[in-house]
């Protein structure tokens, strides 16, 4: 025993000056006291109570307790339901534990691979009960103990994780097969999604995409074919190998088998592969899921190219009529320059008449006025005359050769005819179009 020693310490000062009365502060009081009644609780309790009503000590009722304990273990293993046992399976003969149903022999096909590791104790422990070897003497049995082997090698498979994933690898009754296209109907994802999640115990990756149902979205179901048509599994075929010779004496004939068994094994691999990418095409031909997809798909792209081929129409069409008015708008605008031009060409022309028409009018005037002469005219002064007014009409514009023609127009009077040719001239010396002294026959 260790020897203790005693450390003795004393209490840090108080710092100088410290009072009680002056730094403690009271957070608050303290409440008077009051009575409670107290019901004692609790398993220490309900012992202490079991032991003064019993009248035992503390060791006579931990042994019983642990009694109880046993039968209550007892009881809850001979409560599950145990499968029934084929008198074939008990004539087993030890030395062909490999090709037995592990799970059988022990009774628990209902759980195959999801069988726990406690499961499996509490049915071997059930099966050791039932078949030792000494239990069968003492009921006078003369069986042999193969069977009981047998139970005992199950055991040693399916408590070995690497053991039992090589069994589990191979074993054909776990499987589900699936459905045939008479048998699917209504229930096609229900049967389906049985095959799948039996396959799904393969997987390296987990969890397995559900195979869902008629709801499921297109992304899901896309997602879980993709899943199973890259299907990493971990199933292996070693638990079939054929045995090795341990020799050391014998390593051709070993070489021999263990490239017979890496050959075998890469065989039933890519028979393994085989069957469940057949399995994936025969389920994906029958699931109206993708059909509705692919008709959905089509159906958009069919849109998409219609309204793409709708478009392009519309397209030419308004092309077409953008042309067409183009051309009309060119045709109007041509007919409508034509007809300026022609209306132009006869304005012109009328104005042209017309200003000769006013000219002839103002040279008429002076001729009804003599010439502006007291007798018989010069041709010195109607020379003089004619020069003066051809003058003036280069000097005004068409506009004001009409106006000063409407001024002369019907007047017969020399003095009249003159007034106004004198008005006009005036009126360009002001205007800065003729000189002073310029045009003097018609002042």
């Amino acid at each position: 025993m260790a020897a203790t020693t005693t450390v003795t310490r004393s209490l840090p000062a108080l710092p100088e000056g410290w009072s009680a009365d002056k730094d403690f502060k009271p957070i608050t009081k303290i409440t008077a006291s009051s009575q409670r009644t107290i019901e004692p609780v609790g398993p220490h309790f309900l012992a202490h109570a079991r032991r003064a009503r019993h009248k035992r000590t503390f060791s006579e009722d931990d042994r019983i307790q642990a009694q109880e304990s046993a039968k209550k273990i007892e009881k809850d293993d001979e409560s599950d339901e145990s499968e029934p046992e084929d008198p074939m399976m008990l004539q087993r003969e030890a030395k062909d534990w490999k090709s037995q149903d592990h799970y059988q022999v022990l009774g628990i096909t209902k759980y195959r691979w999801k069988a726990t590791e406690d499961q499996i104790k509490r049915a071997h422990r059930k099966k050791v009960l039932k078949h030792h070897p000494d239990k069968k003497a003492a009921q006078g049995s003369s069986e042999d103990d193969s069977f009981f082997k047998c139970i005992q090698k199950a055991t040693e498979v399916l408590l070995d994780p690497v053991k039992r994933r090589q069994f589990d690898s191979i074993d054909e009754k776990a499987d589900v097969e699936p459905p045939s296209k008479k048998e699917s109907g209504k229930n096609f994802y229900k049967l389906w999604s049985r095959v799948f999640k039996a396959e799904s115990r393969f997987s390296k990756q987990q969890p397995v995409p559900m195979f869902g149902d008629a709801n499921s979205t297109k992304e899901e179901v896309d997602n879980f074919y993709n899943f199973w048509y890259n299907f990493d599994s971990w199933r292996t075929f070693e638990y079939l190998d054929e045995d090795v010779p341990d020799d050391n004496e014998n390593r051709g004939q070993k070489r021999h088998m263990e490239r017979k068994n890496a050959n075998a094994r890469s065989k039933k691999k890519a028979e393994d592969n085989a069957r469940l990418r057949k399995m994936l095409d025969d389920c994906s031909a029958a699931d109206e899921r993708i059909k509705r997809f692919r008709q959905e798909a089509n159906a958009a792209k069919n849109k998409k190219k219609n309204d793409k081929e709708a478009a392009e129409k519309k397209a030419k069409e308004d092309a077409r009529l953008k042309k067409e008015a183009e051309e009309k708008a060119a045709k109007e605008a041509e007919e409508k320059a034509k007809v300026d031009r022609e209306a132009n060409k006869k304005a012109k022309e009328a104005a042209k008449t017309a200003v000769k028409k006013n000219k002839r009018i103002l040279k008429g005037s002076v001729k009804d006025a003599n010439y502006f002469a007291s007798g018989d005219a010069t041709a010195a002064q109607v020379d003089a005359v004619l020069n003066d007014v051809d003058l003036i009409q280069g000097k005004i514009d068409p506009d004001e050769i009409a106006a000063l023609a409407g001024k002369l127009n019907g007047l017969k009077v020399a003095d009249e005819i003159k007034g106004v040719w004198s008005g006009e001239v005036k009126r360009l010396v002001g205007a800065g179009k003729l000189k002073d002294g310029e045009a003097k026959s018609l002042v």
